[in-house]
């Protein structure tokens, strides 16, 4: 029987109940929370059937000096156990006791994660029926804890997040930060300018006979920038378990994490085998993207020189159509490994290790620093570009 009894003179409110709980692992069939009110009240109940779940609000007077308000979480399964808090029992069969080892310890946070996210939805006067089918399916099996819940109340205020968070990708990435969205904006607002410049930088007197070139990296840029920013973001996993018959490597790549460096949310841990599964995954799908980009890019590119030649017979033997096959290997070998790795870096250590935590309060200055490290960034990948591609000869 999972329980938590406390006792607190100021009135009920979320952040009291987060600091001053305490849990026993054990099912999560019944979940007793017993809380002190300052001011009396009348008798009165109350309750909310979210997905199966009942919550039932009491309020009893238990004696002259105390009131108590009483909260009553339970499933619509069966099994009880007992309940050690008050040393009377509920209910009928099934196993009550602790378990000590790794599951007893994963069992504990997943029935602190219920409790807090059902609390949450309580206090907002919300149901699991109001949710997305795979957030609510996350808080049931105690994978999402009262925070995010928390932020998804937040976001849905917006009519634009409400939008996105249809799909399942921006969700996982906007419960996880809610400044990605900027993040993209600041990725795709810059990336022509400081590749261009980039481009400038490498090229001086050659910058406009090497126009078309140019040209093929701010396209590659512009189709890329997007994906740069959104594969290797943090993620709030809502995938759902995969089925048994499922494989080896799909269960590894699935137990995986967006983002190497990300924070784990509580009940969630990830190996060292698991975070560099990150890279790896993270990799193959940048080498895709990079590939495919870089094909459009030179592509059209092609076509402009063709174009030029046709018009200016005397460009015919300054300017060089781009090698399109060996200039989209090498765009998707620079992604998967310059790239992947410097934007890893940048969203799981800079952005949400070191900035988020000191900023967090400061949303106008995080969004400013978070600028400035991007812009920087995505100057130093454009001059690595153009070093490499030099390097290997497609210009």
């Amino acid at each position: 029987m999972a329980f938590a009894t406390f006792t607190n003179p100021s009135p009920f409110s979320l952040s009291n109940f987060n600091q001053n709980r305490s849990f026993h692992s054990s099912p999560p069939h019944l979940l007793r929370l017993r809380i002190s009110a300052a001011h009396a009240f009348t008798s009165s109940s109350s309750s909310i059937n979210a997905n199966g779940i009942f919550l039932t609000r009491r309020y009893d007077r238990c004696d002259l000096n105390s009131r108590r308000q009483l909260f009553l979480v339970s499933s619509s399964g069966g099994g009880g156990g007992a309940d050690g808090g008050n040393s009377s029992s509920h209910g009928g069969g099934g196993g009550g006791g602790d378990d000590h080892g790794n599951k007893g310890d994963s069992d504990n946070a997943g029935d602190k994660n219920r409790a807090d996210a059902l609390l949450v939805l309580a206090e907002a006067g919300r149901s699991l029926e109001c949710l997305p089918k795979d957030l609510a399916a996350a808080i049931e099996a105690g994978r999402i804890p009262g925070s995010v819940v928390t932020k998804f109340l937040e976001l849905q205020k917006s009519a634009l997040f409400r939008w996105l968070m249809q799909f399942g990708g921006f969700k996982e990435r906007l419960l996880a930060d809610d400044l990605f969205l900027a993040k993209v904006a600041m990725e795709c607002g810059v990336g022509v300018f400081t590749k261009t410049a980039a481009e400038y930088e490498r090229r001086r007197e050659k910058f406009f006979d090497e126009l078309e070139i140019v040209f093929a990296d701010v396209v590659m840029a512009i189709i890329a920038d997007f994906m740069l920013v959104y594969l290797p973001a943090p993620t709030v996993s809502l995938r759902p378990p995969l089925s048994v018959s499922a494989g080896a490597i799909t269960r590894f790549f699935h137990g995986c994490p967006d983002n190497a460096f990300q924070v784990a949310l509580s009940g969630t841990s990830y190996s060292l085998l698991q975070r560099f599964g990150s890279i790896a995954r993270n990799g193959a799908k940048l080498f895709a993207v990079g590939t495919t980009s870089s094909l459009v890019g030179t592509a059209v590119t092609n076509a402009l020189i063709n174009a030029r030649k046709a018009i200016d017979k005397d460009a015919a033997a300054e300017v060089e159509n781009v090698p399109i096959v060996a200039t989209s290997v090498g765009y998707g070998v620079y992604m998967a490994v310059s790239s992947n790795l410097r934007y890893q870096v940048l969203a799981g250590v800079i952005e949400q290790r070191i900035l988020e935590p000191m900023l967090h309060q400061h949303k106008v200055m995080l969004s400013a620093i978070c600028f400035a490290v991007r812009t920087g960034n995505t100057f130093l990948g454009s001059l690595l570009w153009v070093d490499y591609a030099r390097l290997i000869g497609v210009q």
